[in-house]
């Protein structure tokens, strides 16, 4: 998609009407049109007895002695990140923007050789100017392309820092994450999922003990954004059937962002299941929505799916030999 032709949604989005007042996330493109640099933090709000406050930022939440939700429930985006932890060796699964620095919090929690790995590129999730001794990135082949001794510089269009002033930065990767191969932390095994559909380089990751899932930005408690630079509802349509191939019934899935005022962003099965069984409607023309650009599905009461227009619509994924 061109710079042009991006800017021409946005400011489209601005004047839509039909779609519901704009909150949370939905601010995102908002931003775009008035500021450069981080918004104000919003206060201090009581956020659960089970939950510790971290540098007057950050919240601690143990899901079990071996996995903790660590939120920003004072950044408007509401991000939620994950610390995993195993015998030998830990995965912080995204960062946030780096306005606070996550790997204080890491720190205070264990002293494992912590690998830094992004859900995908955008500013919101890869921590910027906060630097991780060890980042492992998903293998595909548009990515792996453009590294140049082991640097990877981000464009504009998989970033979108500059909706906050943050300019694109290099990652320097120190390993490459092999889709649908295993992450080995010590008694603890995670497998990478490629789940893409917001972004075309997301990424979940699974504990198959624990039957926990950790979806980043391709589903949580909220709207969901496909409608951006790379998104792709085929793509959206093939993370979905990956992930429900190796869902269990009793599947736990940990989102990036919470629509609600408490807590980590819990979903279950049944809402992936609702999220494929919407995607598929909407490519057989039968479901209704709301709004111009973007226009926004009903998945249930708790998500909703920003997409584009159906004449705009793309259902060719990407990386189909990628679905599991």
């Amino acid at each position: 998609m061109s710079t042009s032709r991006f800017m021409v949604i946005l400011l489209v989005f601005i004047f839509v009407t039909g779609a519901g007042i704009v909150i949370g996330r939905d601010r995102l493109l908002l931003l775009i049109m008035t500021t450069d640099s981080p918004p104000e933090l919003l206060e201090v709000e009581f956020q659960g007895s089970d939950v510790i406050w971290f540098d007057d930022y950050y919240t601690v939440q143990a899901i079990d002695e071996k996995t903790y939700a660590i939120g920003e429930p004072r950044y408007y985006q509401q991000n939620y990140n994950y610390l995993l932890l195993g015998e030998k060796q830990a995965v912080v699964f995204d960062a946030g923007t780096g306005q606070r620095d996550i790997r204080s919090v890491v720190a205070s929690i264990t002293q494992l050789p912590v690998t830094f790995i992004p859900s995908h590129l955008h500013y919101d999730h890869i921590g910027n100017e906060v630097i991780f001794q060890r980042t492992a990135l998903i293998d595909l082949p548009h990515l792996r392309k453009r590294v140049q001794e082991g640097v990877l510089q981000l464009a504009w269009y998989e970033h979108l820092g500059e909706v906050e002033g943050y300019a694109a930065p290099d990652l320097t990767i120190s390993r490459w994450l092999e889709p649908g191969g295993s992450i080995d932390l010590g008694g603890r095994q995670l497998t990478v999922l490629y789940t893409p559909g917001h972004t075309d380089d997301s990424i979940s990751l699974f504990d198959p003990v624990s039957n926990y899932l950790f979806s980043g930005d391709f589903i949580y408690p909220g709207p969901l954004y496909a409608f951006l630079p790379n998104s792709n509802l085929g793509d959206y349509l093939q993370g979905s059937i990956t992930l429900e191939a190796i869902a269990g019934e009793h599947l736990r899935i940990f989102g990036a962002h919470r629509a609600g005022p408490l807590g980590m962003p819990e979903l279950a099965l049944s809402d992936l299941s609702r999220l494929r069984m919407t995607l598929e409607t909407i490519r057989a023309g039968r479901a209704q929505n709301t709004g111009f650009y973007p226009v926004s599905y009903s998945v249930n009461d708790r998500i909703q799916l920003l997409a584009e227009p159906a004449f705009l619509q793309r259902w060719q994924a990407r990386y189909p030999e990628l679905a599991q």
